[in-house]
C-alpha cells in the first residue's frame, strides 16, 4: 500500500488545502493529515481536524502537539513517531520545508502548487483579513467562522419575514423553522393538539441539524428563523413545564444575537397558527428566558423597515475574528 503523509495548522481550513489533499489522495493509497496543535490556537485542533474530516472522509488525520521546534528534522522524527512504524512513500506540501521533511521521514516530495497559482491565498492572509477573503474558506470553515443571527419570537411577529430580507440583504442562507414542517405533517392526526415531550426532543435536534447542514453555505452571516431555545418555551406552551433534555439541546448551541419580534400588529391566521390568545403572554416567556440565560439580544418593533434598520445596525458592528 502507497502510504502518503502531509502535514499543516490548517488554520483556518481553506481551499488551498482542499486542493492539495484532492491532489495526494489521488496519488496514494491511504493518506495521513497531520494537525499542528497549540493551546494558544483559537480554533481548537479538533474542530480543524473535524472540518478535514467532513470533506475527506477517507483520509487519516492525526493531531499532533506543536511543542517542538519549527524545523524539517525534528517534524520529521516528530511524524515517523506518530505513523507508529508506518513507512511513509510520499509526503504533500505546498512549502519551502516539504523537501527536507521528507527526506528526514525516507520518503518522496511532491510539491503541490507552490505558487499557489490555483489558490492564492495562505492562513496568515486569511486570519488577517476573514471578511474580504471569506471566498477561500471550505464549507466547513465557513459554518464555524460565520456569525450566527436568530429571529425569535411567538406566532404571527414577523420572524419569517424578517429571517428571509436578512438573508437577502447579506446575500446568505436563512435557516427556516423546522417545527412548523413539522406540525404541517402531523396537524391532521387524530388528537393533534396533544404534544409528547420526545416530539419536543425531535424538533430541537432537527432544527440544530438544519442549521448546520445550511451553515455549510454561509456568507459571513447565517441567519435562523427560531432555534432550540424556542423549542424549549414551545415545551412550556404544550407541556405546561420546560424540558431538561430540550434545554441541554439548546444550552449547547451559540448565537452572536438574538432578535426578539415584538407581535405589536393584528394576529394573522395563515392556517397553521393557534396560539393568539397566548402570544402577548409567550412573547415575555421569550424574552424572559434571553434575559435568564444573558443571551445577547434586541427587540424589535414597528414597521418591517423599522426592524430591519435596527437589525442591521446591530449586526453590522459584530465581526467575528480569528
Amino acid at each position: 500500500m502507497k502510504l502518503g503523509i502531509t502535514i499543516g495548522k490548517f488554520y483556518p481550513f481553506h481551499r488551498g488545502h482542499d486542493y492539495l489533499i484532492q491532489q495526494a489522495k489521488a496519488q496514494v493509497d491511504h493518506l495521513v493529515v497531520l494537525i499542528g496543535s497549540k493551546p494558544t490556537q483559537a480554533i481548537p485542533a479538533a474542530v480543524r481536524a473535524n472540518w478535514i474530516r467532513l470533506l475527506h472522509p477517507d483520509v487519516e488525520v492525526i493531531e499532533v502537539a506543536e511543542d517542538i521546534p519549527e524545523a524539517s528534522e525534528p517534524w520529521a522524527a516528530r511524524a515517523l513517531e506518530v505513523l507508529q512504524g508506518r513507512q511513509p512513500q510520499l509526503a504533500f506540501t505546498s512549502e519551502a520545508y516539504g523537501e527536507p521533511w521528507a527526506a528526514g521521514m525516507g520518503a518522496r516530495h511532491v510539491a503541490i502548487d507552490p505558487p499557489r497559482r490555483h489558490f492564492p491565498i495562505s492562513g496568515t492572509q486569511l486570519r488577517q483579513d476573514l471578511s474580504t477573503q471569506w471566498p477561500m474558506l471550505t464549507p466547513p470553515a465557513k459554518a464555524y467562522l460565520a456569525k450566527r443571527v436568530c429571529v425569535l419570537g411567538v406566532e404571527s411577529s414577523g420572524t419569517t419575514t424578517l429571517a428571509q430580507a436578512l438573508a437577502q440583504h447579506y446575500q446568505t442562507v436563512w435557516v427556516p423553522e423546522y417545527g412548523r414542517w413539522y406540525w404541517e405533517g402531523r396537524r391532521y392526526t387524530p388528537q393533534a393538539e396533544q404534544w409528547e415531550s420526545y416530539e419536543f426532543v425531535h424538533i430541537a435536534k432537527g432544527q440544530a441539524a438544519w442549521e448546520e447542514d445550511l451553515a455549510l453555505r454561509a456568507n459571513r452571516l447565517l441567519v435562523c428563523d427560531t432555534d432550540p431555545l424556542a423549542t424549549h418555551v414551545w415545551h412550556r406552551r404544550y407541556r405546561g413545564t420546560y424540558s431538561p433534555a430540550v434545554e441541554q439541546i439548546a444550552d449547547s448551541r451559540h448565537y452572536d444575537l438574538y432578535l426578539l419580534t415584538v407581535p405589536d400588529f393584528d394576529f394573522v391566521q395563515d392556517g397553521t397558527r393557534e396560539g393568539e390568545a397566548i402570544r402577548l403572554e409567550m412573547h415575555q416567556w421569550f424574552r424572559e428566558v434571553l434575559i435568564q440565560r444573558g443571551k445577547p439580544y434586541i427587540t424589535v418593533v414597528g414597521p418591517h423597515e423599522v426592524r430591519m434598520a435596527r437589525a442591521i445596525a446591530a449586526i453590522d458592528p459584530q465581526g467575528k475574528r480569528i
